[in-house]
């Protein structure tokens, strides 16, 4: 009997310290799951506390911008800048861009003698425009299309055959297996960027024998679309329904092939400045920081360009 009570009280202790061990896991259980949970709170409370502070902080630098930037320069880039003025006006309430379409060479004029902030020129700059303080800062890349009227048979050019028809040699379009019908040579006025471009690519600078001399892109467009036989040269981003688009050495005009590098007719879209961008005022250095971020970047192709990096 004295030994079953034994047992009995033995029995008793063991189920105490069970018990006992089993509160002091559960209460260490719930201290480390509490202070997880403390943990988890403070830094998502952190992160929301830096988060805060870099919006309040992107919001005083767009508060801050107050002002005006002046751009001058190409008709071609006249979309891609439109599009970029109304964005960052809308990002920086403060800032009314200014954009002004005259001929690349104006622009590259006006911010050189100091006229305006940014000089946009659809050509790379010329050595002496350098040399006078004036920085080439190329933001997208854009294709020169050559058009002609929808009713031309023609679908293809070779780039022979394109300088032949721009510096005289060949007249009508049945030599190029198209109808017995005078090509009338649309191009740019002297000065345009467009034009510049296109005859340096093609090397027959100062020697194309023009129809017709027009003074922007609208214009050429227009031209050719009313004109039959008319042949002309635009950017890229303009083209639509009514001309036709001629294929070079086979390839389309498409910013894929630009990039490539199988479609040889393109050019950079500048934005130059007098003195390196750093140098700039704060405003104009938001506009470049801008254009060269994501957004900036799908900003550039929803005008029809390839970013420039």
């Amino acid at each position: 009997m004295k030994k079953n009570l034994v047992k009995i009280l033995a029995a008793a202790g063991m189920a105490v310290l069970t018990m006992g061990a089993i509160a002091g896991c559960s209460n260490s259980t719930t201290e480390t799951t509490a202070a997880e949970t403390k943990a988890a709170e403070t830094t998502a409370a952190a992160s929301e506390t830096t988060t805060a502070a870099a919006a309040t902080t992107t919001a005083k630098a767009t508060a801050d911008l107050k002002g005006s930037i002046s751009m001058v320069g190409s008709t071609s880039m006249e979309k891609l800048a439109t599009a970029l003025s109304e964005v960052f006006m809308e990002k920086y309430p403060g800032v009314t861009v200014q954009a002004e379409f005259v001929g690349s060479g104006a622009g590259i004029e006006a911010v050189t003698n100091g006229a305006a902030d940014i000089g946009n020129a659809s050509r790379n700059l010329k050595d002496e425009e350098k040399a006078k303080g004036v920085v080439e800062n190329i933001v997208a890349i854009d294709g020169i299309a050559v058009v002609t009227d929808p009713a031309n048979k023609v679908e293809n050019l070779t780039k022979d055959q394109l300088i032949a028809v721009y510096n005289g040699t060949t007249t009508n379009w049945k030599d190029l297996g198209g109808a017995d019908q005078p090509i009338v040579v649309i191009g740019r006025e002297s000065g345009s960027g467009t034009r510049s471009a296109f005859e340096e690519l093609l090397k027959l600078e100062d020697a194309c024998k023009y129809s017709n001399e027009l003074d922007s892109t609208g214009a050429v467009m227009a031209k050719v679309a009313s004109t039959p036989g008319s042949i002309g040269y635009v950017s890229l981003d303009v083209l639509d329904k009514t001309v036709k688009t001629f294929k070079l050495e086979n390839v389309d005009p498409t910013p894929e092939n630009i990039k490539a590098g199988s479609y040889f007719l393109s050019r950079p879209f500048v934005m130059a400045t007098k003195g390196d961008i750093s140098k700039q005022n704060d405003n104009v250095k938001a506009l470049f920081d801008y254009i060269h971020s994501d957004e900036g970047k799908e900003l550039v192709k929803s005008v029809g360009l390839i970013p420039a990096n």
